[in-house]
């Protein structure tokens, strides 16, 4: 087991905290074991393994389980003086758990540690019922600087991971399994499926498989594009399918809740508003587009800004595409009083500026960057940072 500091570091501020500990986040995205590694640090800690309950509700004992017969099952276990720390893993498969967890918090000899696979985990039922009683940590695939630790030993430079990293993605399973790029887009493909099948067809009694998998198919497609709900309508029209657009808002919202997909608003730098208009979607992890797509370089454009996405939203930023009157700015990643205005590109055109123009024309002395695989092009043009993507994913 590979250790993943940056979540232990995260947890541990919050052990023996009297809130409900959620981690949220896409299928194999290592939630499970991030549980584990809490578990060895509570074991370091001196709590015996008789204060430490575990619980996988996907497994095949939980099937069909009620909150009651959980609430039950987990107070067997409760039978000494002392805290427990309950580990309760993929708790979307039980109706009604928020009302379980909290009366398990409310004995007030527990310590509850919660994940899922579906952002419904979050949703305004339970935040309501759960207020001011839980925090969210978002889990994702691998970052580059954790892929390089999965990698450690390696004859490999850092280049070259970062070639690989690009072409294979970011999820534990293949990083820690030294997997080929065919194995590898077939255990997306995969992990894609199950996703599809278990938290969106058969949670939603979908019976179009077939114009659901089109419209994702859009998606992909569209990548790092702005577009809305009526141009996937107008373009399935032109292939004479019909679709309402309330149904594509709800495909979008049920892939969005199981981490399939990010949402990217645009933000309005001189009205400093976000507008419900035009949005970008971004992928949990790049290899899902792989696994349904292959891969080919002509992609690289919309994979680097993914890979960059998901990095600033890591890095626990709100993250925007910028609109400055004509002018795009692919990312304004905001937290507290920071601020970072980004540009991503494959190569810095040596016949164009449009890519330090478009930050230069922001007024504001937040910190501006482009973002490449330029080599040659890294330094500073008039107060812009211009930085290899590998630098920045590892500064």
């Amino acid at each position: 087991m590979i250790n993943r500091p940056d979540y232990i570091e995260k947890l541990s501020k919050f052990i023996d905290v009297p809130i409900i500990k959620i981690l949220v986040g896409i299928r194999r995205s290592g939630k499970s074991t991030i549980l584990e590694m809490i578990q060895n640090e509570l074991r370091s800690r001196g709590i015996d393994n008789q204060y430490i309950i575990v619980r996988n509700y996907t497994e095949v004992a939980y099937s069909g389980f009620t909150a009651k017969e959980m609430l039950a099952d987990i107070q067997k276990s409760l039978t000494n003086k002392g805290k427990y720390y309950l580990f309760l893993d993929e708790l979307q498969e039980i109706d009604g758990w928020e009302k379980v967890v909290n009366q398990l918090m409310e004995q007030g000899n527990t310590d509850i540690y919660v994940t899922g696979s579906n952002s419904k985990l979050m949703s305004s039922e339970i935040s309501t019922y759960l207020s001011g009683r839980y925090v969210s940590i978002p889990v994702y695939t691998l970052s580059f600087k954790e892929y390089i630790a999965f990698n450690k030993g390696t004859t490999l430079s850092t280049q070259e991971l970062l070639e690989q990293y690009i072409k294979l993605g970011g999820f534990p399973l293949i990083a820690a399994n030294k997997l080929d790029e065919r194995t590898t887009y077939q255990i997306t493909q995969d992990i894609y499926n199950a996703i599809v099948t278990n938290d969106i067809l058969r949670r939603h009694r979908l019976n179009k498989q077939d114009l659901f998998d089109r419209v994702v198919r859009f998606i992909l497609d569209n990548m790092g594009k702005t577009f809305s709900a009526n141009a996937i309508v107008k373009f399935l029209r032109s292939e004479h399918r019909k679709i309402s657009v309330e149904t594509i808002y709800n495909y979008l919202k049920w892939l969005e809740q199981a981490f399939i997909i990010h949402k990217c608003q645009r933000y309005d730098v001189l009205g400093k508003a976000i507008l419900k208009t035009q949005e970008k979607y971004y992928l949990g992890d790049i290899s899902l587009k792989y696994g349904l797509m292959g891969y080919n370089a002509t992609m690289l454009p919309s994979v680097m800004e993914n890979i960059v996405y998901l990095e600033l939203c890591r890095r626990g930023y709100a993250v925007h595409i910028g609109k400055n009157q004509t002018k795009e700015i692919d990312f304004i990643a905001q937290k507290q009083n920071e601020k970072l205005y980004i540009q991503v590109c494959v190569n810095l055109p040596h016949d164009s500026t449009r890519e330090t123009d478009n930050l230069l024309a922001i007024e504001d002395n937040y910190p501006k960057y482009v973002i490449t695989l330029d080599k040659l092009a890294v330094g500073n043009i008039n107060g812009i940072e211009i930085m290899h993507l590998a630098d920045f994913l590892l500064k």
